[in-house]
């Protein structure tokens, strides 16, 4: 399969090659492309997903009608906005994220910022990297109910109106789905503009819709320049196109049938220019396929080790810039294939080229929904920690306080918490009562082929990020195991739906912290940081009920000597 085909290659062990032959051969015989594009759904479940593929054709529909993308942009250029303040979650934000990361800021449009993130010093952080009063506001949620979307509206609408007074509304565009909760506000604050997604097309499938394109057209992006690029590769896709010449095909064959295999680690390599890809697919990828005991694990940003750090639970996918490669990771690929590991390379031409991406890897992912037998438009258990979630915040509306707890051990300025079943393994199995014996026998507790997935309610900053990165680069190499770094709640709506709703094979260490500052959520009775709490322990929650193995430990309120005492516990732990 070295062939190329729209800039995919992949590179397989002779057995995985032979399997994902014998799966593409058929759906030729069973006309199965054909039977995607008219929607029949016992291509995957039988149930629901017909409704669902309003994203098959949406390029097409959105070059139809580019003019009104083009009024809006030019309406904001006109007004002399300087920032775009994207206020979302999940689907409505990831997308928009990856473009601007991508493409970059473009002269004489307002540069765009993604706030997705409870924790109270990030949403301060980003009121204070923008100029208010040259700021508009993009709210974008389809039903319009999601949590975090709300209170970041409530937020930055009781600031704006101290700023510029009755204005405010004026300042801020809505991203929703018809008839949403959303909309009504909009209607009712005097929003600028409030434009629609489609019905049919879900969160993690509406970067090509109205979710992507009116930020990035707000922005300065030419979203005609990008939606060609989608609409060709959807006729690349296309009814009439054979399996073996179809992009979405080949890409979904390689990815389902090595998962089927034991190889559902997609270890994501991306070029520095298209790295922000990669949080993208995280939630395409996970949110879609992990269900019922099955699904991919995405792995993102694990920093680059040797092959022998790597297990035979890996595919490996590169998403390489031909115009700004990276040597260092060309000579990690090569590296790894040389040893047999599953490669798979997709040269990417110029940055535009992600709307080309953006519908080759949706159409792969209904393909392995449909080669797992999941349904892939579905996301039952992100539904779970949100239940658990408003359970905790309701609780504290009517009595002023979460539900107390307590840690089951607590030294070195560290608190740990668990349920139970976990509480008691640990403590059985660490008998010198230690925080590195502790954590010992937490991430120990992995088998070959289970991942450790850290997931930080922190704000989400380069430090932060750079600490947790050496966590997981001890874990991954001296455990052997896949890693992934989540920073709640975002993945909460993306990663965290593989994690409850997957298979059984993660280790789950959860980070949290008491917040130096913590700031009011206007019109409700509690605070961005108890909203970040809520999440956490519902999140947490949702894992014991899943019956994963899962630790809290929870820093005080200096983040970065908390990190920095926990990093030195895990290298004890595991040296």
């Amino acid at each position: 399969m070295s062939e190329s085909l729209n800039g995919f290659r992949a590179s397989l062990p002779a057995e995985l090659e032979s399997a994902v032959k014998i799966v593409v051969s058929g759906w030729g015989a069973e006309d199965k492309v054909r039977r995607l594009w008219r929607g029949d759904a016992t291509l995957w479940t039988g149930g629901d997903e017909d409704r669902w593929l309003g994203w098959l054709g949406i390029a097409a529909d959105q070059l139809a009608h580019i003019d009104r993308l083009a009024q809006i942009a030019d309406g904001v250029r006109c007004e002399g906005f300087t920032h775009a303040l994207l206020l979302g979650m999940g689907g409505s934000s990831l997308g928009p994220e990856v473009l601007a990361r991508t493409l970059g800021h473009v002269a004489g449009f307002p540069a765009l910022h993604v706030l997705d993130a409870t924790d109270p010093a990030q949403v301060l952080s980003f009121e204070l990297r923008v100029d208010l009063r040259h700021t508009l506001c993009l709210v974008s949620s389809k039903s319009g109910t999601t949590l975090e979307p709300n209170i970041f509206m409530q937020y930055f609408l009781d600031r704006l109106k101290h700023v510029v007074g009755p204005e405010a509304g004026r300042r801020f565009v809505a991203i929703t789905d018809p008839g949403s909760k959303l909309e009504q506000a909009a209607e009712a604050e005097g929003f600028r503009r409030v434009f629609f997604g489609l019905p049919t097309i879900g969160g993690r499938y509406s970067v090509l819709s109205d979710f992507g394109m009116v930020p990035a057209a707000i922005t300065g992006v030419d979203v005609g320049r990008l939606l060609a690029r989608a609409a060709d590769m959807a006729r690349r896709c296309g009814a009439d196109v054979a399996p073996e010449d179809n992009p979405g095909v080949m890409l979904g064959a390689v990815l389902g049938v090595a998962a089927a295999r034991g190889r559902d680690k997609v270890t994501l390599i991306a070029s520095p220019a298209l790295e922000a890809l990669g949080a993208w697919l995280e939630q395409l990828l996970a949110e879609s396929t992990g269900k019922a005991g099955r699904g991919l694990i995405p792995v993102d940003r694990e920093p680059l080790g040797p092959p022998p750090v790597y297990g035979a639970d890996r595919l490996f996918v590169y998403l390489r810039s031909r115009a700004a490669p990276e040597g260092v990771q060309d000579d990690a690929v090569a590296a790894l294939e040389a040893v047999g590991q599953p490669i798979v390379r997709i040269d990417i031409e110029d940055v535009y080229d992600l709307g080309a991406e953006f519908f080759r890897w949706e159409f792969a992912t209904a393909v392995v929904g449909a080669i797992l037998a999941i349904n892939p438009f579905d996301q039952p258990d992100v539904e779970a920690s949100k239940v658990a979630t408003r359970r905790l915040t309701d609780e504290y509306a009517r009595t002023g306080a979460l539900p107390a707890e307590a840690p089951f051990f607590e030294a070195a300025g560290l608190r740990f918490f668990a349920d139970t079943r976990n509480a008691a393994a640990l403590l059985e199995a660490a008998r010198d009562r230690t925080v590195p014996a502790l954590l010992r026998a937490h991430l120990t507790r992995a088998n070959p082929g289970d991942y450790a997935a850290v997931l930080a309610y922190l704000e989400m900053s380069p430090a932060h990020e750079k600490t947790l990165q050496d966590v997981r680069r001890m874990i991954r190499d001296r455990c052997r195991i896949a890693t992934c770094l989540g920073f709640g709640p975002r993945f909460l709506h993306s990663t965290g739906q593989a994690y409850k709703g997957g298979p059984n094979s993660g280790v789950f260490l959860q980070i949290t912290c008491d917040d130096a500052a913590d700031l009011r959520v206007p019109g409700q009775s509690y605070t961005f940081g108890v909203v970040k709490a809520a999440q956490a322990r519902g999140d947490f929650e949702v894992l014991a009920e899943r019956g994963r193995r899962a630790l809290r430990v929870h820093l005080g309120a200096d983040v970065p000597a908390g990190l920095d005492a926990l990093r030195n516990a895990v290298e004890q732990a595991l040296s």
